[in-house]
């Protein structure tokens, strides 16, 4: 089986209420998302996705996506999309770093493999768990109260479990996370998001100050270095992300003992290959994982699902989706879709889901 042609589509995806970061530091409003289908000699055809959160968040953006592509096209033509290590090196030949413009071809190969192979993609990579994952809200709100409306209108679609967005000002966080704490439910899992909104001198006074809580922080800094530094000096669970983009900031964090957490996104590390590795290397050192996608629709929601459910049960706090976010649907509703709560394996080989191709319009690139 060889790749012959990757046809490379942009869909913008409006959000349904604006979204601020780390408590109105950043505002975002629509999606730059890269969907990108890989065609084959076999007539087996798979499709993968890759969408930043936007263009500021972090070093990654959708024209950056569509760059790289071309870049790496010519280098995986030819390829066999089953020997997802051969096309991995072959990009990582053709392009150094850029990690998230690798991840919607990565993702489209497994697609093509798992369908070849008659099995799921977290079957084919030897997991598989069906225990519906919880789906975390992302809780983007300027103030206290703005935070409380968003959390109910999550809770009104069975969520359980929040990441509430903090960062940028000390006494204003201590306030939103006592009163999250004081309007949690039982059974809830509550994820405090900096976005490295701290600096050094924020991070202990908020984490200190709220050490009776017992709650989880994540990326409460700008560099691992920053949360290095603050390690010891707080007896808080510490949860990293953007600091978390490859294979070797994993084996630092396990190593110095950085984080109890992994939050695991699959466009930023470069997709399910590599974030494998760093799911490895987690589990070797007792470290938890959340597993998320960057943004975008059920496909991208899909793909974190699938590495989620090679994640042991108790080791797997829940899955971040954003389609609940989103105010178009490019699949029709088909995929996992939100269940109380909860996102469900699919059963069909491969990803498990398509975009309606007529829905996303033109390619913008196609390459054979």
């Amino acid at each position: 089986m060889k790749i012959t042609r990757i046809s490379v589509f942009q869909v913008d995806l409006p959000l349904e209420h604006p979204y601020w970061l780390s408590a109105g530091r950043l505002k975002f409003e629509v999606l730059d998302a890269t969907l990108v289908k890989v065609e084959t000699d076999a007539g087996i055809t798979g499709w993968g996705e890759g969408t930043p959160w936007g263009h500021t968040y972090v070093p990654a953006h959708g024209p950056g996506i569509r760059a790289g592509i071309q870049t790496m096209a010519p280098f995986v033509l030819g390829l066999d999309p089953r020997c997802v290590l051969e096309v991995e090196r072959a990009m990582d030949l053709a392009l150094p770093g850029h990690l998230y413009t690798k991840s919607p071809i990565d993702m489209a190969c497994w697609d093509i493999a798992g369908q070849a192979a008659g099995l799921p993609i977290a079957d084919l990579m030897g997991g598989g768990s069906r225990t519906p994952r919880p789906i975390a809200s992302s809780v983007g709100a300027k103030t206290v109260e703005e935070t409380r409306e968003v959390m109910e209108r999550y809770r009104q679609r069975g969520y359980v479990a929040h990441s509430v967005k903090i960062g940028g000002d000390v006494a204003r966080d201590i306030a939103r996370v006592r009163d999250v704490e004081s309007i949690r439910r039982d059974g809830e899992i509550v994820l405090y998001d900096v976005n490295r909104g701290w600096t050094r001198q924020q991070a202990l006074r908020v984490m200190r100050a709220c050490e009776d809580l017992n709650v989880m922080f994540e990326q409460p800094c700008e560099t691992l270095d920053d949360i290095a530094a603050i390690s010891g000096k707080h007896a808080a669970p510490v949860s990293v992300d953007e600091t978390l983009v490859t294979l070797q900031d994993a084996a630092r964090i396990a190593r110095d003992g950085l984080a109890e957490i992994f939050g695991i996104k699959l466009n930023r590390v470069g997709g399910l290959t590599k974030a494998a590795r760093m799911r490895d290397i987690a589990l070797a050192h007792g470290i938890d994982m959340f597993v998320m996608a960057t943004g975008g629709s059920v496909l991208a929601d899909t793909e974190a699902l699938h590495l989620a459910a090679t994640i042991p049960d108790a080791n797997c706090h829940a899955v971040w989706a954003c389609q609940d976010m989103l105010t178009i649907d490019i699949a029709g509703g088909r995929g996992p879709r939100n269940i109380d709560g909860h996102l469900h394996l699919p059963e069909a080989p491969g990803l498990g889901v398509h975009p309606e191709e007529e829905a996303l319009g033109d390619p913008v690139a196609v390459y054979s």
